[in-house]
């Protein structure tokens, strides 16, 4: 699958891409944002920024989309702006809340969710994160597309199987890509996160192993994800691996709690 764009715009192999992160490179002005490698249709178009390519000063350096982080709200409107004439999409933002609420991406709409759906060429499902799990959807036949914003409050609470729903497409017949999130190694959380999981899907012992913490334990969103979609049926799930917190290429929250966000998009051409 390729990005719609400006004509500027040019696609360029990452040489660190291997196996089911295969990545490629967007480069416009620098910008160094990455495009999923998945077999979505060819009129499903994805992409996945990064700290580069904007305006933003430190600690929001450089390109932040994010406009409820401190920011200064002409920087984001630049950026913002700037993603919109670089990708040649209508990106439709969300103000998230770490619910399990999921909406029809609607242009120059705000609603409070944390997952929107489309049919509409040119609008783009967008989630904003900096450590939480963005995931994309799309059906095979490339008639509807869906993001959501899944954290571990969120998965616990059904934003996956919701964006399913509204998606009203078999599950069979669905594709899923995971974007990058907090790693295994770096997510570390109290057992009551663990509980809430376990009590819903007893396979959700295997995304957790105990922490050096007495008590606590490393969490896998990516393996908690695949559990969860797998039970609602859907079995072509790609990507995965990439660490907000390891790789400086992305926000982070944990790494740094004043910093900013990146954004996964989705849309049909």
């Amino acid at each position: 699958m390729g990005v719609a764009a400006a004509g500027r715009l040019r696609l360029v192999a990452d040489p660190a891409a291997t196996g089911s992160r295969g990545l490629r490179r967007v480069s416009a002005w620098g910008e160094d944002w990455l495009v999923p490698e998945w077999p979505a249709p060819a009129g499903v178009h994805a992409c996945v920024t990064t700290r580069r390519g904007g305006i933003s000063v430190a600690p929001f350096d450089s390109f932040n989309l994010g406009d409820h982080v401190g920011d200064e709200p002409a920087a984001v409107a630049w950026n913002r702006q700037h993603l919109q004439e670089v990708l040649g999409c209508n990106p439709v933002w969300l103000e998230q809340v770490h619910s399990s609420i999921a909406v029809r991406a609607t242009s120059g709409s705000r609603e409070t969710a944390d997952a929107s759906w489309s049919e509409t060429p040119g609008q783009a499902c967008a989630v904003l994160t900096a450590d939480c799990l963005p995931v994309l959807f799309c059906d095979r036949a490339g008639t509807r597309v869906a993001a959501a914003h899944a954290g571990w409050r969120g998965l616990a609470g059904g934003v996956l199987e919701a964006t399913l729903d509204v998606l009203s497409v078999p599950a069979d017949e669905v594709l899923v890509w995971l974007g990058p999130a907090i790693g295994p190694a770096a997510f570390e959380v109290g057992p009551e996160v663990r509980d809430a999981f376990l009590a819903q899907h007893p396979a959700a012992a295997t995304a957790f192993v105990p922490s050096h913490n007495a008590g606590r334990f490393m969490a896998d969103l990516y393996q908690l994800a695949r559990i969860r979609l797998a039970a609602a049926g859907v079995g072509a799930v790609y990507g995965g691996g990439l660490c907000t917190f390891s790789d400086a290429r992305f926000y982070s929250y944990r790494r740094a709690p004043r910093t900013g966000r990146f954004a996964s998009l989705i849309w049909l051409a």
